[in-house]
């Protein structure tokens, strides 16, 4: 805020030989500087926006104790300036009586300068009298001690100062954004239903709004409460806000905001998702029939094969699908969304079981079909080579095609039949070579 930083002290001397007139001079000149320096600093501090704001605040907690102090450090730091000014004018018209001073002079001019020469009386408002001890009705200090008394007053009331400004500046402002954000949120929940009892995000954003009228409330009361100073600093202010309130209030609005965009969505695609739910569960109906049917298939045309059972159709899922429905022909978009998403993965993983369900019915059908195949590709192999007519291979062809194209259909002895028949083929093919003995697949595993 443009105040000065800590006011300037001079190296400590010794109180030692009578000083000549050029070093009374250059001390005159030196401490006319520091005086300078000492009451811009003050006049920044006094018109300091961070103390303008304290003097009319209602302030609570640490920050009204913490400035009941700084107050009346300030008001001590002007009365040490004064005292300081007045022994600095003294010195100046003593010095100011003779061009050329006498010894005597520059015996009290060094007396002044270098000596315990400032007596202040105590003021009640010093806060040390108060804790160190019985009063004392005045006290004894060098320029150099009187400056350096003024600099610790100084940098403890400027470090409050600037602190409290510094939270000030930096949380109600942002808290005004992000309420006006909340706003815009609330009016937008209200309009696709989001509302407080009826929707968690709608509890969701009142707890965000009581935190927000709360936490401003806090800060421009007790901005103290809300620093963070920083590890080691010994700079005035040094430190920062503490907005861990402020973010967790942010990123839950967040949090809020992307449910809203979520039902907002479900309001514009809420059709093609149920119609795009209706055919799924349509899909998964038609294809527990087929099993069903092929079941029936199954236990009518294959012998000893443990057909497992069909579930019936998903009547509680075409149940909630009415619900969703009628929750979209209300604009219930806050109800839809998330019975929307859940019937959408239940729906697909009802299709994903009716499908599992209608390869497990007819697996026996493919088990027979995959013999027929085999039986017949034997046969025509015996064919190009010219043993069609083996009495042999007639018979067990006969014998095995009579087991797979009958019904009920013995799976394990028409495979054992195909099996003769290809031992049977290999044989004469190629004498004295047997057939490969056949692996899972071959024998059809399910059969």
């Amino acid at each position: 805020m443009g105040v000065a930083g800590p006011f300037p002290g001079s190296a400590g001397r010794p109180h030692g030989p009578v000083m000549d007139r050029d070093e009374v001079d250059r001390a005159l000149a030196r401490l006319g500087a520091e005086h300078e320096a000492v009451e811009t600093s003050l006049l920044a501090l006094q018109d300091h926006a961070g103390r303008r704001l304290l003097e009319g605040a209602e302030l609570t907690g640490v920050t009204k104790d913490r400035w009941a102090t700084a107050d009346q450090q300030i008001t001590l730091l002007w009365f040490y300036f004064d005292a300081y000014t007045a022994a600095l004018t003294g010195i100046r018209e003593l010095r100011a009586r003779r061009r050329w001073s006498s010894r005597e002079d520059l015996a009290e001019l060094t007396e002044r300068l270098r000596g315990r020469s400032v007596t202040v009386a105590s003021p009640a408002a010093d806060p040390a009298s108060r804790t160190a001890g019985p009063a004392k009705l005045a006290e004894e200090f060098t320029l150099e001690e009187l400056v350096a008394r003024m600099n610790d007053l100084y940098a403890s009331s400027l470090d409050m100062v600037v602190a409290a400004d510094a939270v000030w500046s930096a949380l109600p402002a942002r808290i005004d954004l992000l309420s006006a954000e909340l706003r815009r949120t609330r009016s937008l929940a209200h309009s696709v239903g989001v509302r407080p009892g009826e929707h968690p995000s709608g509890d969701e954003l009142e707890s965000i709004t009581h935190e927000l009228s709360t936490l401003r409330e806090q800060v421009i009361s007790d901005p103290l409460a809300f620093w963070r100073p920083g590890p080691g600093s010994s700079a005035p202010g040094g430190g920062r806000p503490d907005t861990d309130r402020y973010d967790r209030a942010a990123r839950a609005l967040e949090d809020v905001r992307r449910e809203i965009e979520a039902v907002l969505q479900v309001r514009q695609d809420s059709e093609k998702r149920l119609i795009r739910l209706r055919d799924l569960l349509s899909r998964a109906d038609r294809t527990l029939t087929e099993a069903r049917t092929a079941r029936g298939e199954v236990l009518a045309k294959i012998a000893a094969s443990e057909v497992p059972a069909v579930s019936g159709p998903p009547t509680a899922l075409h149940e909630r699908l009415a619900t969703a429905a009628e929750y979209r022909r209300h604009a219930q978009w806050h109800r839809l969304s998330p019975l929307l998403e859940s019937l959408e993965e239940e729906a697909e993983d009802e299709l994903r079981r009716a499908r599992e369900s209608l390869t497990a019915v007819t697996a026996p059908l493919a088990v027979r079909a995959e013999l027929r195949g085999r039986l017949d590709a034997y046969k025509a192999k015996v064919a190009r080579h010219g043993m069609a007519e083996d009495p042999l291979l007639i018979e067990r062809y006969d014998a095995a095609r009579r087991m797979l194209w009958s019904a009920p259909c013995d799976l394990r002895a028409a495979e054992q039949a195909v099996l003769r028949y290809q031992h049977a083929a290999a044989e004469v093919l190629v004498p004295g070579r047997a057939a490969p003995e056949p692996g899972p697949t071959d024998r059809g595993e399910g059969s």
